[in-house]
């Protein structure tokens, strides 16, 4: 049902209304307790910190939000926010049941962990049904750059099951989210702002109890026009497609084509990866928890195939095992196990929320900067944090860092249309308070900069209406959403010859790689027709375009280009040598030609870049001859 949003209204009107209702504390008698309207997100404003030049101003709050666990804007501006009523009532933490420990370490699979509620909760489990998790909606009608209608855009996740709503992605004319044990497909067919068609995509996610917070995360849509996600060390055992991908132990980064097919883990043995973004370059990253023990928080570089070497059980070692004794966690160290990729750096202590320069908007100081929520619990010491990344052989290494927004609990950070950053503010604490505020920050020129609201309108267009010649020409603009979006729509025409020729053309450095990444998705889908300029391409003087291309060849498994990416593992190039390496690994038992070629790369390398030695090993699992490995 929709309403006119509160905020709408005078804030003086908002307070009136907390008079004449009394109280926001939560009633324990009311199971989707929201906090009445006030003025109290508006005397927030003057206490957050911000970086020099920047503005906040209040978009959204209570009673129109609450207990924001994620967010994101849509190309219109229309805000998507997963709201959690369930943590805590509906969803545990093993620290406040520890009788059930054993059985919890012992699951494989979500029945598991229902099996263990019937059996040490049996007089909770009705109550525990009774909290749903639901996504509202806030969106601007009328097109004129302010929200004016909220709605309950889903709700109903309240089995047993469920854990908290943590992810929500619109794609096209429909909506993913993520909800422990299952990814959703939600549509509204009829345009009133409210879900009426619903999908199970997976379904398997959760097999452990766990920790709190340890839920699926990280929709995003990458440049090889895959749907990524991230879960916890609450693990998954599912099965699809004739195909089980059993991890029960650990957490994870997984793809999907946009239908759903072709399912895979990425990178495996992480803690708690929750959002995921991609740079500009194609290169993918997230920020991973640390586990109380001693051990700090990371910058992690998803890679194919890579293991980050968590598993559950050292949770519940007093010392951590040997993710502490042997020093997992820690960057590059000569006494590191060579079995887990190293992050790239110690970084934060309570990442969440992450997003990544749209190359709009914000001033340039920000341009190729990720923007990452630190959540520790409180304000005082919670926040945005930036950072940026230099290229440090196949991996990377932090550039510099600084604080965008701080004395805010902010849970998420996205991009609007205009480049503004958006922030939920989780308010206080860990449990659900029925309060939350969304915040945009921007500068004051932003608001009446014509460039970006012609960009943001842009953005917002139907680029199914765009001939080649305007999307090829958008493929070199600044905002890097309407550069993907162009090269999507490219891919929708089939237009193999406007991608070619972005390739081809030298004005743009980025406008090539989407040209790239476009061909890889055709080649994908069956266009044989590509594959023979994306192997000429291995061939170009830029090194990010032969990697790329090296990418998209993997990816379709073209076996015929073998040897050109044998090749390549002696290029000078660092990036080269590892997606050269990882796209053999594709190609499996088809590449075992190969074989000699990457032994002797990897004796060249000499163990001194982690990353490539874990593109080279990782090769060899996958296309050498058993024999000739034990040899």
């Amino acid at each position: 049902m929709a309403r006119t949003l509160v905020l709408a209204l005078p804030f003086a009107l908002a307070a009136a209304a907390v008079a004449q209702h009394g109280s926001t504390q939560p009633d324990p008698k009311k199971p989707m307790f929201v906090a009445e309207s006030s003025d109290e997100g508006s005397k927030k404003l003057p206490t957050i910190q911000l970086a020099e030049g920047l503005r906040a101003e209040l978009v959204a709050a209570e009673p129109d939000v609450c207990n924001g666990v994620a967010f994101k804007v849509d190309d219109r501006g229309n805000i998507y926010v997963c709201e959690t009523f369930r943590v805590r009532d509906g969803v545990f933490d093993n620290r406040n049941y520890m009788r059930w420990l054993d059985d919890d370490l012992a699951a494989l699979t979500v029945a598991d962990r229902v099996a263990k509620y019937r059996k040490h909760i049996p007089e909770k489990v009705e109550q525990l049904e009774r909290y749903s998790e639901r996504i509202m909606l806030l969106a601007d009608t009328d097109g004129n750059g302010s929200l004016d209608r909220v709605t309950t855009f889903a709700e109903g996740f309240n089995a047993l099951e469920d854990g908290l709503i943590a992810g929500v992605l619109p794609v096209g004319e429909d909506v993913i989210t993520t909800l422990i044990p299952k990814v959703w497909r939600l549509r509204d067919e009829d345009g009133d702002g409210v879900a009426d068609q619903r999908a199970v995509m997976f379904d398997g996610f959760g097999v452990h109890t766990s920790l709190m917070g340890h839920d699926m995360h990280g929709l995003i849509v990458g440049p090889d026009r895959r749907l990524y996600f991230s879960i916890g060390d609450r693990g998954f055992h599912v099965e699809h497609e004739g195909q089980t991908h059993a991890y029960p132990h650990e957490g994870a980064v997984l793809r999907c084509e946009l239908d759903g097919s072709d399912l895979e883990v990425v990178h495996r043995g992480l803690r708690n990866p929750q959002e995921l973004a991609f740079d500009q370059w194609g290169d993918l990253i997230t920020g991973d928890n640390n586990s109380d023990g001693g051990d700090k928080a990371r910058l992690v570089q998803v890679l194919p195939g890579a293991d980050s070497g968590w598993r559950i059980g050292f949770q519940w070692l007093s010392d951590r095992g040997a993710w502490n004794r042997e020093k997992m966690w820690h960057p590059r160290h000569p006494e590191q196990t060579a079995g887990v990729v190293p992050p790239i750096r110690n970084f934060a202590d309570g990442p969440s929320g992450l997003a990544y320069d749209p190359g709009v908007g914000l001033p340039d100081t920000f341009r190729d900067c990720f923007f990452l929520c630190d959540f520790r619990g409180a304000a005082s010491y919670s926040g945005i944090r930036t950072f940026r990344l230099s290229r440090s052989g196949a991996g990377f290494e932090v550039r510099d860092h600084d604080k965008l927004a701080w004395n805010t609990l902010a849970t998420d950070v996205d991009f609007g249309p205009d480049g503004s950053l958006y922030l939920f503010d989780w308010v206080h604490g860990w449990s659900k308070t029925g309060k939350g505020r969304i915040f945009k920050v921007r500068t004051p020129q932003m608001a009446n900069d014509f460039k970006l609201r012609n960009s943001a309108r842009t953005l917002g267009s139907d680029f199914g209406a765009f001939n080649k010649a305007q999307l090829g020409a958008l493929l070199e603009h600044a905002d890097r959403r309407i550069r993907q979006k162009a090269q999507f729509a490219l891919c929708d025409l089939g237009a193999t010859d406007a991608l070619t020729a972005a390739t081809a053309q030298r004005r743009s450095r980025v406008a090539r790689l989407h040209g790239v990444w476009g061909l890889g998705v055709l080649l994908r889908q069956g266009d044989g027709d590509c594959r023979a300029t994306l192997s000429g391409l291995l061939g170009d003087d830029d090194g990010d375009v032969r990697a790329m291309a090296a990418r998209a060849l993997g990816d379709a498994r073209s076996k015929d280009d073998v040897k050109r990416l044998q090749n390549l593992l002696k290029d000078d190039n660092s990036r080269v040598r590892r997606e050269a390496a990882l796209a053999l690994a594709r190609l499996g038992a088809d590449a075992s030609a190969a074989t000699d070629a990457l032994f002797a790369a990897a004796r060249h390398n000499d163990d001194r870049d982690a990353v490539l030695r874990h593109a080279l090993v990782f090769a060899l699992g996958e296309v050498a001859p058993r024999a000739q490995l034990v040899r």
